[in-house]
């Protein structure tokens, strides 16, 4: 095969030289060989669509777990064990500068943060509960919350569907809640954190569950502020949780219940088909 380099100096007659030798270096198909390989990608193609199909139709056939078959599920199994594997409890995400936030869409509002569900922010109080059922204490903004070391963090907040954002959350971090207000738990600390919302909002209830080493991560926050500003109630207002360790599922906005658990926590999104852990 004919090997040619343009260069600077090329004439039009060389180039129009190099073109055809090119050309002439292609290998001309007959028509005999074309129907061959083109019978071929026929029949690979029927092939592996047929496979597909069988595949697809075996899937289905698998009994459901949460809604979707158990060889799904399965396999969002298979994810949490490597990313747990994967998990460094002093290793953070990216962050940005300040300067790179922007507007973030108002994404989820399961937990009755609809428009015409107006929440009484004033009244607000945040139950936490015990691995037993019993209820450890009420929490409210200016006394506890508020109270606590506050901070900053801009990160990506990333989305299931595809889109991602970077945005500057404020509050308190969960671990200097605890520490704070929870002390017990730092000494026998439980597997799993599961968060609800209010109580008020029983008609479209929203619930999540994390594990612990991730809630207890320096970057995740119960937030009160967005990009500088207090939350509005579409964005999660008075608390939410914020992390840029999980998808944005696992970010439920205004929190009303704080369980700390042994056993895994049932999650909103997970019970509709998708990953438990969500990890990062």
């Amino acid at each position: 095969m004919a090997r040619w380099r343009s260069s600077k100096t090329e004439t039009h007659d060389d180039r129009v030289a190099r073109y055809e030798a090119l050309e002439n270096d292609v290998p001309t198909l007959t028509e005999a060989e074309l129907r061959l390989r083109t019978r071929r990608s026929v029949l690979t193609g029927g092939a592996a669509s047929l496979a597909g199909l069988a595949s697809w139709r075996w899937v289905q056939g698998q009994p459901e777990v949460d809604r979707i078959p158990q060889v799904l599920r399965d396999t969002h199994e298979f994810n949490e064990a490597i990313w747990r594997r994967l998990y460094r409890p002093n290793k953070l995400a990216p962050t940005f500068d300040p300067s790179e936030a922007t507007d973030i869409r108002v994404n989820g509002r399961h937990g009755g943060l609809e428009n015409d569900a107006p929440f009484d922010i004033a009244n607000w109080q945040m139950r936490v509960v015990g691995p037993d059922g019993e209820e450890l204490g009420r929490h409210v903004m200016e006394d506890d919350l508020l109270a606590l070391p506050q901070t900053e963090m801009t990160v990506e907040h990333k989305c299931v569907e595809g889109w991602s954002n970077v945005v500057t959350w404020g509050g308190s971090r969960f671990s200097d809640f605890v520490e704070t207000h929870y002390p017990q738990f730092i000494e026998n600390p439980t597997a799993y954190v599961a968060l609800e919302t209010p109580p008020q909002n029983i008609n479209n209830h929203f619930y999540v569950g994390l594990d612990w080493d991730s809630m207890m991560h320096p970057q995740t926050l119960l937030a009160s502020r967005l990009n500088g500003e207090e939350l509005s109630q579409p964005h999660g207002a008075p608390i939410r949780l914020t992390t840029p360790l999980k998808y944005g599922t696992k970010q439920i906005k205004r929190i009303g219940t704080i369980t700390f658990t042994n056993e895994r926590p049932a999650d909103y999104w997970t019970e509709r088909g998708y990953d438990w852990y969500a990890g990062l």
